[in-house]
């Protein structure tokens, strides 16, 4: 028998949907994803955290880099960073960030370097702008793909 492990639920603690959010500010989930999230299969569940992971990857994977993944998750691990393992590591490096941005002095102590954009910038900063562009690309992805505005009589109209 196949036993699944359960997909844990994104919540962060920081939930803005009960103020009349469409999209999370804290965990990035659509406003119906947080109320259902009991509710949902599995498959629902993991289909969800797999968007989320790869809206976060890609953003931090345009702020930073990985120069040698087997010592950034060394890093985290001595840190005590709660982190999701079976995730992509750039999710590891915003579990990083968002544990001690304020206290990394030398990035490539975990593996990581800045890309040449963001050189100079405080890891702070990416921080924020790293949660920031995550925000932005959950919005567009809702609005584009699940905001009611965006079904109309005519989306079902299979005769035009």
């Amino acid at each position: 028998m196949l036993v699944l492990k359960p997909v844990k639920t994104p919540c962060v603690g920081i939930c803005s949907t009960g103020i009349g959010d469409s999209v999370c500010r804290g965990c990035k989930r659509f406003a119906h994803e947080v109320i259902d999230w009991n509710s949902y299969t599995h498959e629902q569940k993991l289909l969800i955290a797999q968007r989320l992971e790869n809206f976060l990857a890609r953003i931090v994977q345009n702020m930073i880099q990985i120069n040698d993944e087997k010592l950034l998750l060394t890093q985290i691990k001595h840190q005590q960073i709660q982190f999701k393992q079976e995730q992509n590591p750039y999710c590891w490096v915003f579990d990083l960030l968002r544990a001690g941005a304020s206290q990394i002095q030398d990035l490539s102590a975990y593996g990581l370097s800045l890309q040449p954009a963001w050189q100079g910038i405080s890891l702070g900063v990416i921080r924020e702008n790293i949660d920031k562009d995550y925000y932005a690309l959950s919005c567009a992805h809702y609005e584009r793909y699940i905001s009611p505005c965006f079904v109309t009589a005519e989306t079902f109209d299979l005769h035009k």
